[in-house]
């Protein structure tokens, strides 16, 4: 499994928490946010999934083999003709 210490649970304002130490976290690659989910009688601590990770990737990914295209057409109006200077 890994390294187990036993902590103790504080308070911290109405709040309680525990203090992870610095192994546990150096061995675990969590520095930022994390979620917290129960499993059973069970805590378990992750490191936060990351909103649009490997959009970059994919994109590259869809210009390399020509998907990035519009699938709609483009209608232009008067005004886009007109009125608006490139």
């Amino acid at each position: 499994m890994g390294t187990a210490i036993r902590t103790r649970i504080v308070k911290i304002g109405n709040s309680q928490g525990i203090r992870i130490p610095k192994l546990l976290l150096e061995q675990s690659g969590i520095h930022a946010e994390v979620e917290i989910e129960v499993q059973g009688d069970h805590l378990t601590i992750r490191t936060a999934s990351r909103l649009r990770s490997g959009w970059g990737e994919a994109f590259a990914a869809m210009s390399k083999q020509h998907d990035d295209v519009l699938l709609d057409e483009v209608s232009t109006t008067d005004w886009d003709q007109v009125e608006w200077e490139w």
